[in-house]
């Protein structure tokens, strides 16, 4: 029984807010059908009126927040809802839920020539993905499935081992 009960909590720990691109759109389908939303459910935030939206006080807002797969809000969130929260709050900028479909928005960038805004993509298993938005100087905002939302460094060993590509879905002018 431990050991049932340690690989189930070790599957759900590993599949993270990642799926796989094929079986992503099931996922959201049968959420929005069980919960009568539409596919694409929007977390709003509220941020003071004299204050402009930033990743900053995204963060701020949001740090510390634990990872629940499928979490869309300040008692759980997994990374596709936050980076989904993030880009509405700074761009008013809509994206899809899923990290699946996420990845599929926008334009690929390298990463030599990644903006503050771009989507920074992993693959963290053979079909888990990860997502968090880059802020500069090679940092990147998400909600880490160990420590909640937070700031990572893209030249750490364990994302640079699984970084996989970034999609620049904000067009700014100037």
């Amino acid at each position: 029984m431990k050991k049932l009960s340690l690989s189930l909590a070790l599957t759900i720990w590993l599949s993270g807010c990642s799926s796989s691109p094929d079986s992503a759109g099931s996922d959201a389908n049968s959420e929005a059908q069980q919960t009568n939303h539409p596919r694409y459910e929007f977390v709003e935030m509220n941020v003071p009126i004299n204050q402009s939206p930033s990743f900053d006080s995204v963060y701020q807002q949001w740090r510390g927040t634990p990872y629940r797969l499928g979490g869309t809000s300040k008692a759980g969130i997994d990374c596709s809802a936050f980076v989904q929260v993030g880009l509405a709050e700074v761009f008013q900028q809509k994206l899809p839920r899923t990290t699946g479909e996420q990845v599929r928005q926008g334009n690929w960038v390298a990463i030599t020539e990644l903006k503050e805004g771009d989507l920074v993509f992993f693959k963290t298993g053979r079909s888990l993905r990860h997502v968090g938005i880059y802020l500069g100087e090679s940092r990147f905002l998400h909600a880490s499935t160990s420590q909640g939302v937070m700031i990572s460094n893209l030249k750490n060993p364990y994302w640079r081992s699984t970084y996989w590509q970034a999609r620049r879905v904000i067009q700014k002018s100037g």
